[in-house]
């Protein structure tokens, strides 16, 4: 139970975060995708070494885990330059629509890689939370771009899958800020030749948000990353909706957008499955 508690505790962190990142990205204004991801990783990747020294843990892992770090990296780059991609090109409210399909994703991959049972009540609620995502975001389906939402959802894809292999790495005992520092070094590495042929001047201003954007980025990883490796995603997958809710305040705050009815009547629908599968799980364990 403590597990389980600490993972909705660190997942609803982590949304916080995505949010404050997302927040971030839009202020830093029209640079390319590419160099975004760059200093979202590099931020990471550095505050993973400085823990990483900070705790004197060695820099190198068990060889029956090396398979599902590369697989996480590699899918966790994937993810988020399609993300980033999809976020430039399309309207804002359609791209996250597509990228919050990685719970889904999350629990389908747990259940083929980790072989974690899913019963029906719990695809159901995560399927109702879905719901309650799409009148919050709104999706126009009609005005999309083909390859762009292509790309979206094959951001979600593998954002999915990533979270799926952060968690087998953490039943096989790897440290969440090594899973953290092996995937954000590797992102930069594959992200640094775009970087050099294609880098576009910043102001000091569009830096320091940047910074902010990765430092948001890297606590965001560091919390997901420690709530799937406590808890299944099952379990905990459907409270990553929460970040619709912070992002509609950073927005009002920040941005002066209001919620509509619609987004309204979407956030309860999303706080409604949240405590509904707190319920579920709570009994399935006690009859268990």
């Amino acid at each position: 139970m403590k597990k389980k508690y600490m993972g909705i505790v660190y997942i609803v962190i982590s949304a916080f975060c995505f949010a404050l990142m997302n927040m971030f990205v839009h202020m830093a204004g029209d640079l390319p995708s590419v160099q975004k991801s760059f200093f979202r990783n590099f931020v990471a990747a550095v505050f993973a070494c400085i823990l990483l020294l900070k705790d004197k843990t060695p820099f190198r892992c068990k060889r029956e885990n090396l398979r599902y770090l590369v697989l996480r990296a590699v899918f966790g780059t994937i993810g988020i330059l399609c993300n980033f991609y999809a976020v430039d090109r399309l309207v804002l409210a359609d791209a996250s629509m597509l990228n919050k399909m990685s719970p889904f994703f999350a629990v389908l991959f747990s259940y083929l890689v980790l072989k974690e049972k899913v019963t029906i009540a719990q695809a159901l609620i995560v399927a109702g939370a879905f719901i309650g995502s799409m009148f919050v975001v709104k999706p126009t389906f009609a005005n999309m771009d083909l390859i762009p939402s292509i790309l979206g959802l094959l951001g979600g894809i593998c954002a999915g899958a990533a979270y799926t292999m952060v968690r087998k790495l953490g039943m096989m005992g790897e440290k969440g800020s090594f899973i953290v520092f092996f995937f954000s070094v590797f992102s930069c590495l594959v992200t640094l030749p775009w970087l050099v042929f294609d880098y576009h001047p910043m102001s000091a201003a569009q830096l320091i948000i940047l910074f902010l954007a990765g430092l948001s980025a890297a606590g965001g990883q560091f919390s997901i990353t420690a709530a799937y490796c406590y808890a299944p995603a099952k379990e905990i997958s459907v409270y990553d909706y929460s970040q619709i809710i912070f992002s509609a305040g950073l927005g009002f705050f920040v941005f002066g957008q209001v919620p509509d009815l619609l987004s309204w009547l979407g956030y309860g629908m999303i706080c409604a499955m949240a405590v509904v599968m707190f319920l579920y799980n709570n009994k399935e364990r006690q009859h268990s």
